[in-house]
């Protein structure tokens, strides 16, 4: 009987307890013990960190339900089509055959044909070298950074808007023959005065250069210089007026631009002459930036130029050349070993 009366009780108590969702502590334990183990086992899952490593790019089609990864392969990795058979005649597939190189003088005399004025009638087009590059240092993970630089050169040529220089000099007769080789403004310690003032605006100009005798009073301004201070690493300070000058007005620029995923992978693709140009002056123009460029190679025992093109901006032709010719003669007796390779760049802006 005792055992009846025990059982009717408990049955009333969680009937109750049930209509007025209310538990008995039986069951509030047990739920509480499954909510304590749930949260711990959450807290266990953030703990653990998920390290994704991006090789190449990740493509995703548009209206696709699920990502779609690709690899990438480095251009690098590309660049030696020796493999390839050699076209035998003059059509083939090119994505199948080995792309023909050429010497300098047949990539020139190609372009002249094409913009011949009874063709595209650009007979004064630009020309440009497009070069790629290795950009690996000798250290493992370690490439060649974003650089920029002005070089001199054997022939001067007009192309595109006038670039804007700034001049610093104590100095009267540096001055004058900063004026006498065409920088825009030149001025001394009454110039530095009136920038520390905000009375004179040189952010207009694309370079600053500066003598070497006024560097000491030109630290004064260097916090609103920043970049465009003038310093030798990049150039911009001498003790030739004249010859800084004429560097910065009508030098070639060029940059090395590596690539967005693969940082092994750079390219230079800047202007060197015009097609109007004597083919002499022409290849000593071509000749020289070669050089330039090798001087900031990353690594000092082998040159980092991969392949050449000669193209213009009014074709969409370009022609690969033998570019090792041009190469110093010490890079030259490596590239029986190993390939070649050309470098950087230092920032003027």
């Amino acid at each position: 009987m005792f055992t009846g009366w025990l059982t009717n009780n408990f049955r009333f108590v969680y009937n109750s307890n049930a209509e007025y969702n209310v538990y008995s502590p039986i069951f509030m334990q047990a739920r509480e013990y499954a909510a304590r183990k749930g949260t711990r086992e959450k807290a266990r899952k953030k703990k653990i960190k998920k390290v994704i490593e991006k090789v190449g790019f990740s493509v995703v089609k548009k209206g696709a339900k699920s990502e779609k990864v690709t690899n990438a392969i480095s251009p690098l990795a590309t660049l030696d089509d020796s493999w390839k058979t050699k076209p035998i005649d003059n059509v083939w597939i090119v994505k199948y055959h080995r792309n023909p190189m050429y010497s300098f003088k047949e990539a020139i005399e190609f372009h002249r044909e094409t913009l011949h004025p009874t063709m595209l009638n650009k007979p004064d087009a630009p020309v440009n070298a497009f070069i790629e590059l290795d950009l690996k240092r000798e250290k493992k993970n370690k490439f060649l950074d974003k650089v920029s630089r002005v070089m001199d050169t054997p022939h001067v040529f007009k192309y595109g808007e006038s670039t804007k220089i700034l001049a610093f000099c104590n100095s009267l007769k540096e001055q004058e023959k900063a004026r006498t080789a065409g920088v825009d403004y030149v001025g001394g310690n009454e110039l530095i005065k009136q920038i520390q003032q905000g009375k004179f605006q040189f952010k207009e100009f694309d370079y600053i250069i500066a003598h070497a005798d006024i560097l000491t009073d030109l630290l004064l301004i260097r916090g609103l210089l920043k970049r465009k201070f003038p310093n030798l690493k990049a150039g911009t300070l001498g003790n030739d007026m004249s010859k800084l000058t004429v560097k910065f007005k009508n030098g070639i620029r060029y940059t090395v631009t590596p690539h967005e995923v693969f940082k092994e992978y750079g390219t230079i693709d800047t202007t060197f002459g015009l097609l109007d140009m004597d083919f002499k002056q022409l290849e000593e123009n071509f000749l020289a930036l070669i050089h330039n460029i090798e001087t900031i190679k990353p690594r000092p025992t082998e040159s980092f130029i991969q392949r050449v093109y000669v193209k213009s901006m009014y074709t969409s032709e370009r022609f690969k050349i033998n570019f090792e010719e041009y190469l110093p003669a010490n890079d030259k007796e490596e590239t029986n070993e190993v390939e070649a390779d050309d470098t950087a760049i230092i920032s003027t802006h």
